[in-house]
């Protein structure tokens, strides 16, 4: 997969943050969280400089909130679905861009979306996928997901 293409992805689909000097900076993001970098939660394991909003994030710890973020993403992609690295890139692409937004939990109950992968019936899949919260809750982003899904159709 194409890790710098999913980057591009996310930073998209995760908006960045940056002050007039073109700095990185904390923001809340939709569910009132402080957030940094590319869709990075701050937690309790961050320094607690960056649990305030508005502060600055220097572009190495972007890089490396990144870098340790999608780590985790692909490490649950791959227990989620046993032939993750067998997948087509897009299809790779559009599960991890979902396992960022949504986490393995979350990710984890879209159960008809994961039949329809593991069949390679990529309309089904994308039908799972729309049939969701997550459809209503991030129409842009679900939109391009599912249509990028159907692409895939009359692929292995």
């Amino acid at each position: 997969m194409d890790i710098d293409q999913l980057r591009k992805e996310l930073e998209l689909d995760e908006g960045v943050k940056k002050n007039d000097k073109g700095n990185h900076i904390s923001y809340f993001c939709s569910q009132n969280v402080v957030t940094g970098g590319i869709g990075h939660m701050i937690t309790e394991w961050d320094d607690e400089k960056y649990h305030e909003v508005g502060v600055e994030i220097s572009d190495e710890q972007v890089k490396a909130w990144f870098n340790k973020d999608i780590e985790t993403v692909l490490s649950d992609c791959e227990l989620l679905y046993d032939d993750f690295d067998h997948l087509p890139d897009e299809a790779q692409l559009i599960i991890a861009n979902m396992m960022f937004n949504l986490g393995r939990n979350r990710l984890g109950a879209f159960i008809g979306m994961k039949a329809g992968v593991d069949a390679r019936d990529w309309n089904k899949a994308a039908d799972e996928m729309i049939d969701s919260k997550w459809y209503e809750q991030v129409p842009n982003r679900a939109g391009r997901l599912v249509k990028r899904m159907r692409s895939l159709h009359g692929s292995i």
